[in-house]
């Protein structure tokens, strides 16, 4: 693995080339899960799995590289493949009120990541991936409400408690998938460093 997640060389590798590729496919599959599930749309807001996916890329592959697949997946996006969710891409998403979330989940990685580069154990990695989720909940949402508020267009009685109770339906869901990606991630990095 990369220098973030093994402690290794600075310099990037083939192999971490590899996992970035991966997670930043992952956050694609994750993005459209509402392509099969087409009722975990709420109030305009699909509930999505890139969450889960940004907390496991930072507590697998470490800070630098996590934030950097991340950052992959927010470009491909950006160039017009249809990646974001609902199979959404272009320049044009950057005035998505849901973009935020896009830019939450590369910093969304980092923090996780760095918070567990230096204590490994499976409490650290349960809290990082909670820290990070809230993170991309406390940025995105802001980005959202500031979108629907200054460009967006929203409906007059719209708020800013409006704007978290949307938030509040996919929440639960993503504490429990925080707490399972800490679990995870703590599991496979000690498989892939160990081999047991």
């Amino acid at each position: 693995m990369g220098a973030s997640a093994v402690g290794g060389k600075s310099r990037m590798r083939t192999l971490d080339m590899v996992y970035i590729s991966l997670f930043s496919a992952l956050m694609m599959v994750g993005a459209n899960i509402t392509s099969f599930l087409p009722f975990m749309v709420v109030g305009g807001v699909p509930i999505t799995l890139q969450a889960f996916f940004a907390v496991l890329a930072g507590a697998f592959l470490g800070g630098r590289l996590g934030a950097v697949s991340m950052g992959v997946y927010a470009l491909i996006g950006l160039m017009g493949a249809p990646v974001f969710a609902r199979f959404q891409g272009g320049i044009g998403q950057i005035i998505s009120p849901t973009f935020g979330f896009i830019i939450a989940f590369a910093f969304t990685a980092y923090i996780t990541g760095k918070m567990v580069e230096k204590n490994k154990s499976m409490f650290r990695f349960i809290v990082a991936a909670l820290i990070g989720t809230a993170f991309s909940y406390v940025f995105g949402t802001n980005w959202m409400y500031m979108a629907y508020k200054l460009w967006a267009q929203a409906p007059a009685a719209f708020s800013y408690k409006m704007a978290w109770a949307w938030m509040a339906v996919p929440l639960p869901k993503d504490i429990i998938l925080a707490i399972f990606a800490g679990m995870f991630a703590h599991r496979m990095r000690k498989i892939v460093k160990t081999g047991k």
